[in-house]
């Protein structure tokens, strides 16, 4: 069924009505919730983050702090800020009547088991998120289509995940004749930097199963990821004067950066690489004569890869000791594994009820491996198995990002037929 179009149907599914919408008044409502967050500056830091700054940005309580008084006023029976910058609420199960399931007679209340749904509040820091200013453009083909005004990025990564959460919420309370399971929700703070799963209050939720909201293009869902390691790496050089420098055996730890850097594959770099192909990302450098650094990122989708990865980083500073001198102090930090075994071994219908879901909505759910990850694959390392859903942003972190509402809707319906 179209998304463009006012409608509201009903499905009987195991002897329960369920209704799902993508009206367009509720189109309008998600339209204009996301518009407002796309407006608050809360973009993340990931220098700060990596030494231990948790949120590693004061903005981010701002947007943590617009969302707690959004649940509050939509009546949520739990609604918590907790003190790292952790957005989490929950929606008591409802028999459908306007009432909680725990309050109806034996038998009639809802069985669905209760789902938590997750998005992060922190926009990536390589490009601006401060003064977002959204262009609403309608295409012709009836799609409505968000962009900034491209000197920002837009922040549909992922204050549209956001967005399409709690436009959910919302509908359910609106509509208490609708039966449903209990509903977590846990908006995050840093995930951009790597540390989103840092400090999660896992105390807090109760459910076995959960969802993040943090892709891409319609249909787009994903179990599987990068494995995900850093490197971190110093080189130590001998500062001399210029002027005596051969006499005195400088060292300069910019060369010696600069050498290691030419070492690694061209054909490992991410903008040669694509689908199943791993690579080695170069962050960040800087240097002086004395002593230089830089940041990399290793990402695979298995770790014989991840190991060659580390193996030519390690040769190459091998090679560039023996060739200068100086001395090299490598680190890898490991950041996140690929989530599809675990969620493999959880035994959980996690991944087939959220095929039903997509089908129901008119939506052939198409699986892609992510190239990146998302909070849902460190929760799911932690025992809670999370795949992501799409929420019809395209081109993220950059200025050229966009956002589709139909697409947008039809996450949001995802949603909803998931709880009903």
């Amino acid at each position: 069924m179209s998304t463009f179009k006012c409608r509201v149907f009903f499905a009987t599914l195991g002897g329960m009505e369920n209704y799902i919408f993508a009206n367009d008044t509720w189109k309008d409502r998600l339209l204009k919730r996301f518009v407002k967050y796309t407006a608050i500056w809360s973009e993340s830091d990931g220098n700060k983050a990596d030494e231990g700054v948790f949120p590693s940005t004061e903005r981010q309580w701002d947007f943590a702090r617009e969302l707690e008084k959004e649940l509050k006023s939509l009546g949520m029976d739990q609604v918590v800020l907790t003190e790292n910058c952790y957005v989490y609420g929950r929606l008591k199960a409802s028999c459908g009547n306007g009432g909680t399931a725990a309050s109806t007679d034996k038998g009639t209340s809802t069985k669905k088991e209760s789902i938590c749904f997750l998005a992060h509040m922190d926009t990536v820091d390589e490009v601006s998120g401060k003064n977002v200013k959204a262009k609403i453009t309608k295409n012709e083909e009836g799609d409505t289509i968000i962009t900034s005004d491209g000197t920002t990025l837009l922040g549909a990564d992922d204050k549209a995940g956001v967005a399409e959460i709690m436009t959910a919420l919302e509908y359910f309370k609106e509509n208490p004749e609708i039966p449903h399971g209990e509903i977590e929700v846990l908006f995050s703070p840093d995930e951009e930097t790597g540390h989103g799963m840092d400090k999660v209050p896992l105390e807090l939720l109760k459910s076995k199963k959960a969802y993040t909201l943090d892709g891409g293009h319609i249909g787009e869902v994903e179990i599987e990821c990068f494995n995900a390691w850093a490197a971190h790496i110093e080189f130590t050089g001998k500062a001399t004067h210029t002027g005596d420098a051969k006499k005195s055996g400088m060292i300069n730890a910019n060369l010696m950066l600069a050498n290691f850097l030419n070492q690694l594959p061209s054909t490992m770099r991410p903008e040669t690489t694509e689908d199943r192909e791993g690579f080695i990302a170069v962050m960040e450098t800087s240097g002086s004569i004395a002593s230089a650094s830089c940041e990399l990122l290793l990402r695979s989708f298995n770790m014989e890869e991840i190991n060659r990865e580390k193996e030519i980083i390690k040769n190459a500073c091998a090679d560039v000791e023996k060739t200068f001198g100086g001395i090299i102090d490598l680190t890898f930090k490991e950041q996140y594994l690929n989530m599809h075994d675990k969620i493999k071994e959880s035994g959980s219908d996690v991944v087939d009820c959220l095929i039903a879901a997509c089908k129901d909505c008119g939506v052939e759910p198409v699986f892609k491996p992510i190239r990146g990850g998302t909070d849902g694959s460190r929760l799911t390392e932690m025992g809670i198995p999370t795949p992501n859903i799409w929420t019809g942003g395209h081109n993220f972190h950059s200025k050229n990002e966009w956002a589709s509402l139909n697409q947008m809707a039809k996450a949001t319906d995802v949603v909803i037929r998931l709880n009903v």
